[in-house]
């Protein structure tokens, strides 16, 4: 049998396989029809014919990067408000004044399909270039059906043009419009806006932004069941800005992941563990917001908790679309081995978009989604992590990225 790619002279192959990293020194990766077929020494791997061989001396190879938390989807800036923060105003007093999110839903509901679907396919093409392979893109700044069903629509589009693979979350419990009351709101994404993105299949999940600036816990519960109803998978933004208990409601609800958690409480962490519900921790948004407040990750490893980190890559809180950089954030502000993180951007991430039996890890069977990487050992990604160290990119066993 003819392979279709060999790799070949790896320093290291980075596997995360089992609970660590999964470190094999000096192995080789076949690869046919887009799919890992063999993870093995070099001795077996001459055995193997394959059409085109990738010589990777002196290279660290590893999963591709997934980003389980993005908002990539939006139009306009936020450098003004970026600015007033630095001068000592807060992030909840600009939000209070009509800034932070609504801002950017103006500047949403004013662009064209065409201007978000272009702003979004430019960064796509920085984060791949930075090695991520697999993103997650959140709607949440139209806040009305039209608004949001056209931000959906520009992901699916985009999902059929750019070689990563989008995961599209629907959130347009985001924010209060500032056109309609709560209640009205609240009734608009349920009996409205729920029903026609299930009917349209624009999105596999739905998440709710539960905390002191949003919406309250009975309004999220509220939601988030509809969701359920419709057969669609379910996350929660929760204590990023107070503990409300949206890590306890998580867990009530079967959420998949919960996310931000700078707050969360004990027992809600502890029944987030109990429930297995993925923590997504966005530590580049804590860093870019001066947010002195730290997640529980010391609680979160001893329950055993699964622990994914992504960008939070979003025009006001953290304008961060570089995952190795979130991840040394995660290590150096949240105190996340690295071990810990770099799971975190890879297999853990996986996890918290539900594609964990298919990416995430190098292993026979799953896809070739795979980094080769100029270190010569794993340390040195987060160590150098100003420096992009990604030379190649192959996703589905194509390279899609190569310097």
């Amino acid at each position: 049998m003819t392979f279709d790619l060999h790799i070949r002279n790896a320093s290291q192959v980075v596997t995360m396989d089992g609970d660590g990293l999964g470190v094999l020194e000096g192995y080789d990766l076949i690869i046919h029809e887009g799919i890992i077929s063999k993870v093995c020494a070099p001795e077996e791997a001459r055995t193997c014919t394959a059409e085109r061989v990738l010589d990777a001396k002196g290279m660290v190879v590893m999963p591709g990067f997934v980003d389980c938390h993005t908002h990539l989807v939006f139009a306009g800036s936020r450098a003004g408000e970026f600015a007033r923060r630095m001068r000592g105003e807060s992030y909840e007093e600009i939000a209070r004044e009509g800034g932070g999110i609504l801002s950017t839903v103006k500047a949403t509901r004013h662009a064209t399909f065409e201007e978000l679907y272009e702003n979004a396919f430019r960064w796509l093409a920085r984060m791949l270039r930075w090695g991520t392979t697999t993103i997650e893109i959140k709607s949440g700044y139209g806040l009305t059906l039209a608004d949001e069903l056209k931000q959906l629509s520009v992901i699916r589009s985009l999902g059929e043009e750019v070689p990563q693979t989008l995961v599209a979350t629907f959130m347009g419990a985001h924010a209060l419009p500032e056109e309609m009351s709560r209640e009205e709101y609240v009734k608009e994404v349920i009996d409205l806006m729920l029903p026609e993105v299930a009917e349209k299949g624009l999105a596999r999940f739905v998440d709710v932004f539960c905390d002191s600036i949003a919406f309250t816990n009975d309004e999220t519960r509220r939601i988030l069941k509809r969701a359920k109803e419709l057969d669609l998978e379910i996350k929660l933004h929760v204590d990023e800005i107070e503990d409300t208990g949206g890590a306890g409601l998580a867990a009530e609800l079967g959420a998949l992941s919960a996310e931000h958690l700078v707050k969360a409480n004990e027992d809600g962490l502890r029944a987030m563990a109990a429930s297995g519900v993925i923590a997504v921790l966005l530590p580049a948004t804590t860093f870019f917001l001066r947010e002195k407040a730290r997640p529980n990750v010391e609680l979160m490893r001893e329950l055993r908790m699964p622990m994914a980190v992504a960008t939070d890559f979003n025009p006001g809180s953290s304008t961060v679309f570089s995952l190795p950089f979130a991840a040394a954030c995660g290590a150096l502000l949240d105190g996340l081995t690295l071990e810990e993180v770099l799971r975190g951007i890879t297999i853990n991430a996986a996890r918290a978009v539900g594609m964990d039996s298919q990416i995430g890890s190098l292993e026979e069977g799953k896809e070739a989604d795979l980094l080769l990487l100029d270190i010569s050992t794993w340390e040195e990604l987060l160590y150098f992590f100003n420096r992009n160290a990604v030379r190649t990119v192959i996703k589905k066993g194509e390279v899609v990225y190569a310097q």
